[in-house]
């Protein structure tokens, strides 16, 4: 049993209330309770020893990525967030300056983005550190964003670069909120999540809870350089490569500039061959940037507004929503569809 089957079985029998607007299946779950002129999100996540980062991860990427994670999902919402609890899990054996290490870059992150840290739990695990995140914020009624509502004809963009994360930006990105607050008070988006598990998986989710398909332009995927390095030396990394079962041959969705299956090493393995840079940009994860659709109509003023408001990130234009299901990606040999996933976390 994959890991979305396992969501869907134990979620579908979930108990609920009148307060819950969205459930399980979005980036945060929301909640009416009773407030004028807001909602309230809510969101939990967790950092794993081995999954998430190694023995080796300096303490304050771990804190940082821990709520950082968390944020992300605030931000998918386009919401703001306001008090965290934190739970840690910690081996018999353990450094008390190397936790306080981490709870400090947590809290530092916290700060910046006016998070109360009000309590949390500790806990004994053996099988190494683990951190989990519950988060709560809000959204002002109306301008909250689901996956949920793309429409065909949308215009499909992204922020930054996608790919190549395992070589550090998995541990010290920045979370988007500013930015997703910016977007829907000047547009009216009609879809967005943050991309942590690949572009091509985490663009499926918009499009089964919208019921739409989608075709992305392959020359237009913002590639990282870190993408392009990873497919021409090694980089160390935490989670396995996720393109395995389900994913399309590297060949077929192939950078002109970089051969196919180059003789490298995937991160952290040591083995399998690494990807070509659009696969990796497609599959990899834990980029962290928000993944939206806007009308048509508003792709050129977005990118205009964008430029003057956010000169120093990237927002490309990436595809189009069309009639039907699943993705498509046209490059120099045509239009053929994808077949390729993120990552997934147990199949």
């Amino acid at each position: 049993m994959n890991e979305f089957d396992l969501i869907h079985r134990l979620t579908r029998t979930l108990p609920t209330n009148p307060s819950v607007v969205v459930g399980a299946g979005d980036d945060c779950a929301v909640l009416d309770v009773g407030i004028p002129d807001r909602l309230l999100l809510f969101k939990t996540d967790a950092v794993v020893e081995g999954v998430h980062f190694t023995s080796e991860t300096a303490p304050e990427k771990i804190g940082h990525k821990a709520l950082g994670r968390c944020l992300s999902d605030i931000a998918a919402m386009a919401g703001t967030p306001t008090a965290a609890l934190v739970t840690i899990g910690l081996p018999g054996k353990f450094s008390p300056d190397f936790v306080e290490a981490i709870y400090a870059s947590l809290n530092a992150l916290a700060r910046r983005h006016q998070v109360a840290v009000v309590g949390g739990e500790t806990t004994t695990n053996p099988g190494g550190i683990f951190i989990s995140v519950a988060l709560l914020g809000w959204v002002p009624r109306g301008k909250g964003v689901l996956r949920s509502g793309a429409e065909v004809g949308d215009a499909i963009f992204v922020t930054g670069e996608l790919g190549g994360s395992l070589a550090g930006k998995h541990l010290d990105f920045e979370p988007r909120l500013a930015e997703a607050r910016w977007l829907v008070q000047e547009f009216s988006l009609h879809a967005m999540l943050d991309v942590s598990d690949g572009l091509a998986g985490d663009l499926r989710h918009i499009l089964t809870a919208s019921r739409v398909g989608a075709e992305l332009l392959a020359t237009s995927i913002p590639i990282s350089r870190e993408a392009r390095r990873a497919a021409k030396g090694r980089t160390g990394g935490v989670r396995p490569s996720p393109g395995a079962a389900g994913s399309a041959p590297p060949s077929t969705l192939e950078n002109p500039e970089v051969p196919p299956l180059a003789d490298l090493a995937a991160p952290g393995d040591g083995r399998t061959p690494a990807k070509s840079p659009l696969l990796a940009a497609l599959t990899d994860g834990e980029d962290f940037e928000l993944l939206f659709t806007v009308a048509s109509r508003d792709a050129v003023p977005l990118l205009d507004a964008w430029r003057k408001q956010f000169p120093g990130l990237a927002l490309t234009c990436i595809g189009k929503i069309k009639a039907g299901e699943g993705i498509t990606i046209r490059d120099k040999q045509g239009v053929r569809p994808l077949t390729a996933h993120g990552y997934v976390h147990f199949s």
